[in-house]
């Protein structure tokens, strides 16, 4: 009996340059991450150095925001 190939499902996987593509990707939005994560975690140290410039901050922000509500 013949056996009928059916190639439909070859067209679902993505061949070689598609899939190093897509895997260089997915490295770079990683590596792009771990970079934000570094840099949130560097001001965060650098923040905390000077804490009543976090604060003077807040209250500013908090005047503001009242100001535009009225």
């Amino acid at each position: 009996m013949p056996r009928i190939f059916d190639d439909a499902h070859l067209h679902d996987q993505p061949d070689a340059k598609t899939r190093r593509k897509l895997q260089d990707q997915r490295r770079m939005a990683y590596r792009r991450a771990i970079e934000h994560y570094a840099e949130q975690c560097q001001l965060q140290r650098e923040l905390a150095d000077f804490p009543e410039l976090v604060s003077a901050g807040y209250s500013q922000q908090a005047e503001r925001a009242s100001r535009r509500a009225a």
